[in-house]
């Protein structure tokens, strides 16, 4: 009975592996659709005489109308392994879950479903889009309590001469790469969010510099969290 059942699971597994594969190399741009240039210009105010304020909001209606009820969104996704990815709206942008989280959710740190795919490790065989370094990486500055004072990156805290006066101080921490998932990224639906089939109150001009076809798949922010700052 048992290797009836693990011949299943691994069937299933080896049809969901393929099917992500087939449909991993389809990027979808949701966003397609928010940036067309004949809604841009329809709803542009700066081409229009007289703007009511039926425009002025995101209700589209009189501001005296009480019963505006808000759009119905349906979060109504394939099932893991069955999707398309979504393209990153710009580069680095988290990017946002395609598949169903019925089941998923809520994400703690004993009970984390996403890490069954997306481990770098497993991510690759499966189609799925693998947890960059940067979540393999502790950025936070070194704190501890030594002798009853606070001490961040080896600076006791406080307002004495060679004191770190404070902690906003700290330009830059030690960066600590650790062999683990760091637990300040355990949160992935924090950044990473089901989208739902629904069409935005808005249209949207953003254009995002750089976003090749390799970044619209891809991250390279492990090699950016420092841009700027040394």
């Amino acid at each position: 009975m048992k290797k009836i059942m693990t011949i299943a699971v691994l069937g299933s597994l080896f049809v969901a592996s393929s099917l992500y594969a087939a449909e991993a190399a389809k990027i979808v741009d949701i966003n397609a659709k928010v940036a067309d240039p004949a809604r841009i210009s329809k709803e542009d105010l700066g081409n229009k005489k007289v703007v009511g304020e039926e425009v002025l909001g995101l209700r589209k209606t009189t501001l005296f109308k009480e019963d505006v009820k808000p759009v119905a969104s349906k979060f109504d996704r394939p099932a893991p392994g069955t999707a398309p990815k979504f393209e990153r709206a710009y580069v680095n942008a988290p990017p946002m879950i395609p598949h169903s989280v019925e089941g998923l959710l809520p994400i703690t740190k004993d009970n984390n479903q996403c890490l069954g795919c997306h481990m770098p490790d497993v991510a690759k065989g499966v189609g799925a889009t693998p947890i960059p370094p940067s979540h393999f990486t502790n950025y936070r500055p070194t704190t501890v309590l030594k002798n009853g004072e606070l001490v961040k990156e080896g600076k006791k805290v406080g307002i004495q001469k060679g004191d770190m006066g404070n902690v906003g101080d700290i330009k830059l921490a030690k960066v600590k790469k650790l062999d683990h998932l760091y637990q300040g990224r355990f949160n992935c639906s924090q950044c990473h969010a089901p989208q739902a089939n629904v069409q935005t109150a808005v249209a949207n001009t953003f254009k995002s510099d750089g976003l090749t076809d390799e970044f619209k798949s891809h991250s390279n922010l492990v090699n950016m969290m420092d841009d700027g700052v040394k």
